[in-house]
This record gives C-alpha cells, structure tokens and sequence, in this order.
C-alpha cells in the first residue's frame, strides 16, 4: 500500500511563522493545478503499481483552488494509479474557504477527511499569528463540516506563544473536546529561519519564544486530552478511537508516497526526492515533460536513524526484533545498550522488544532520537 500527496502551494496571507513553500498570488493558480496533473501522469511509474491506500492535498491552502480543481486533480490519479475503494482522502483548509456549499462540492469529489487550520479559538492568537480568519469561522466551519457528511476531520492547534496564556489554551483543549473533535494535530510554536516571526525577534520587536511556556502546554495537553479519551499515537497527533490519520501514519511506518507538486517529497524505500520549491521553474519544467527534483540515496544508517527517530515518535515505538531484521542483529544490540541511560531516567521504557518513550520522555523526544542516531 502507498499514499500520494499533492502540494497545493498558494495561500491568501503568509502567517508569521510559517516556512513551507507558498504564494499568495492568485496567478498561476489554473496552471498549476494542470502540471501537478501532468506531473502525475509523468510519474505514473514511481510506485511500482502498489495500490495507492491515502491520497492528501496539502500546501498551502488547498481548499484555495476550489472543488473543481480538485476534481480533476483527483480523477487524474483515479486514471493513472490504482486507488483502493476505501482510500482515504484528506484536504487541507482554512476555515475561510469553507462554506455550506463549498463542504458539499468537496464532499462531492471524493474527499472523505479534512484538515481544517483553526491554530486557536481566541481573536487575539489569530491576529497575532497573521491568519484569515476569524474565530467564530471555526466554530461554524467545524458544524457545518459534519452537516456536510464529513465524519471524519481533524484541526491544528499551536501551542507555546506569546499571547496564548495557559488559561486560554486550556480553553482552547477543551473547546476542542466539548466539540468533539475526531483528531487533532498539536505543534509547538517554532521559530523558521528567514520567517517574518524570525525577524521580529531578530529585531527586537518581539521576545523570543518561551520553550518553558511550550513545555508546560505539551504537558497540559497530554493530561486533558487522555482523560477525554484520546489516543496520543504520534508526539504531534491525538485521535478518538478509530480516527487516526492513515496517511500520516503511513509516514511513520515508512510505506511508500508520492508527492506531486512543487517542494513536494517521496520516498520509494531506498531513496528520497523533493521536487523544485519554485512555482515557475515547476510549471516551465513540468510542461517540457521533465520533473525537476534532486534526490539522495540512503545509506543503511541514514536509514536507521531515520527509523529510530520516526518509530520513537509513535505510539508503536521501535520494535527491536524490525532493527536486527531490517538492519543487524549487532544494530538492535547497540541500540539496546545505548537506550539504558534513558530508561534509567524514565524516559524511555522496554516492553520485551520494543521500545517506547514515556509521558516525560516525550519532551525530550528529539533529544533522544538524536542521541541514540548511528
């Protein structure tokens, strides 16, 4: 099984602290949308044939090009790949962009799952993070999704800024839980190189992010959303009981994706590519049939490492009996003997052979990660 992203890589504002690769503007949105069909189609041989179980359309704000791009773009892959009946199929929005009407249109096209961009239900984190729209567009958005038929969606949350105190991410937690969220998806605020939140601090025009602050709100959501009854499967990601993300989650167990669309990534097993973060030099290579991507080969301790890293990050954690199959017997050893100092602290635990982060590792789960790399 394999999943398919689409980068759909225009916004309507840039927030302060984003560092993904989008415009705002509007122009060569029709084009775009007809590449990353070709695109599709040039790459119709990348997955081998594996049947394609998750398709996302992420960005930018996807939501942006309508339902009738995202029609074609969909019956593009339907014609070249073999999607599974039951395919999971998830669109990123902002709350702006959907209305009654435009809920059902998506609906219509076969998006079965949304990821709707709330960051905050309080006026004041919006402004400051420099979003779209406004609270009450989440609150409405979210009922109208479930009028619509979409049982099935998730929302962001940020956590760790400045104007977010802890009594209003407290509420932000439980607005989520009384609205009964299916999935939510939790980051903490991060300063990106060559951001606009970047250069006010630079500047002096704003303090530095607090990382106290955003360890104590990863802390208050692991408390409330476990005694709401969410599944905290992933370090960013929380589900009610049947409603994780599968294609997420296929990240995570390392299956296959192919990603179309300008800075989009994939991943064969082997090697890993990105395509070109830069809408013209795209569209101009794209239509001379040719994609522009750079790729790497990954060498059998990159590829551990990787998979240390992302197996911690999970509920599952990182089975050591996969590490002597996958990569030696002498790696699982190793690794064993380098997590002990971490289950000494309590940080990590051993289950027979596989190997978790407890709910205080959890905040040094990169740490670790890095710690334990070969």
């Amino acid at each position: 099984m394999a999943g398919i992203y689409l980068h759909i890589p225009f916004c309507k504002k840039a927030c302060h602290y984003c560092n993904f690769h989008f415009s705002t503007s509007p122009q060569l949105r029709g084009e775009m949308v007809e590449c990353i069909a070709a695109e599709a189609v040039l790459q119709r041989g990348y997955l081998n044939g594996q049947p394609v179980a998750t398709i996302y359309f992420g960005g930018g704000t996807p939501s942006l090009v309508g339902p009738e791009a995202i029609q074609r773009l969909l019956d593009i892959v339907r014609a070249h790949y073999e999607v599974l009946p039951d395919a999971e199929i998830t669109l990123e929005a902002n709350p702006d962009d959907l209305t009654p009407d435009s809920l059902r249109a998506f609906r219509a096209t076969g998006v079965n799952r949304l990821s709707i961009g709330v960051q905050s239900f309080f006026e004041e984190d919006l402004k400051w993070m420099n979003r779209a729209h406004h609270a009450q567009q989440s609150i409405d958005c979210l009922k109208e999704a479930r009028e619509a038929g979409f049982g099935n969606f998730s929302i962001d949350l940020i956590y760790g800024g400045p104007t977010l105190t802890d009594e209003r991410w407290l509420a932000n937690i439980r607005q989520a839980i009384d609205l009964n969220i299916p999935h939510l998806s939790c980051y903490a605020l991060t300063v990106e190189p060559g951001t606009a939140l970047d250069h006010f601090i630079q500047h002096h025009k704003i303090p530095p992010i607090d990382p106290d602050r955003a360890a104590k709100h990863f802390g208050m959501l692991m408390e409330e959303l476990d005694k709401a009854g969410y599944e905290h499967y992933e370090i960013s990601n929380f589900a009610l009981p049947g409603k994780r993300s599968r294609h997420n989650s296929s990240y995570w167990q390392g299956k296959h994706y192919l990603g179309l669309g300008p800075s989009a990534h994939s991943f064969n097993g082997t090697s890993r590519q990105w395509n070109v973060a830069n809408n013209p030099l795209y569209i101009q290579s794209i239509k001379k049939e040719t994609v522009p991507f750079e790729m790497e080969m990954l060498s059998p301790s990159m590829a551990l490492n990787e998979h240390i890293m992302i197996s911690l990050r999970t509920e599952a954690g990182c089975v050591l009996d996969t590490v002597a199959e996958r990569f030696g017997a002498d790696k699982k050893l190793q690794l064993l003997t380098a997590s002990r100092e971490f289950i000494r602290k309590g940080w990590m635990r051993q289950d027979e052979d596989r190997l978790t982060l407890t709910r205080e590792g959890k905040f040094f789960a990169d740490g670790i990660a890095a710690a334990l790399f070969f």
